[in-house]
């Protein structure tokens, strides 16, 4: 199951790839409203999303967030990750987060880690596949 915070960021992408091709801004309010997402948690998501560079903002008058790079660059998978951290079901399977597990004595023997390989590959295949275009 994914967070309420990536359901929420991946709703808030949804808004502003809709106005990507205009290049204007949207307010944190606007994005807030339309999706009913509380507003000070959709300051915090859309913080992490401009500081891993899916984002970018502008102050003033008229300002707001916008799409840094193009809906069909944006995987579900990339959003996950930054929100979230690891797709993986264990860390020892991970591509981006690898750790070891603590109670695992070999794991290439570990059958248990052949099974959790299978499920990352199987979210993976579509969460690599599925992007911001998807929800418009």
């Amino acid at each position: 199951m994914i967070s309420k915070k990536a359901k929420y960021a991946l709703k808030a992408l949804k808004v502003l790839a809709q106005e990507y091709e205009h290049r204007r801004p949207v307010l944190i309010s606007t994005i807030a409203e339309k999706e009913r997402i509380p507003k000070k948690f959709l300051e915090a998501i859309l913080l992490d999303l401009r500081n891993h560079g899916v984002l970018q903002s502008q102050k003033g008058k008229g300002g707001g967030y916008l799409l840094r790079v193009p809906p069909a660059e944006v995987t579900f998978a990339r959003v996950m990750r930054i929100i979230d951290g690891p797709i993986a079901p264990t860390l020892c399977v991970s591509l981006y987060f690898y750790g070891r597990c603590e109670d695992c004595v070999d794991e290439k023997a570990c059958t248990l880690r052949a099974v959790m390989e299978n499920w990352r590959d199987a979210n993976l295949a579509v969460l690599e596949k599925k992007t911001l275009v998807d929800l418009l």
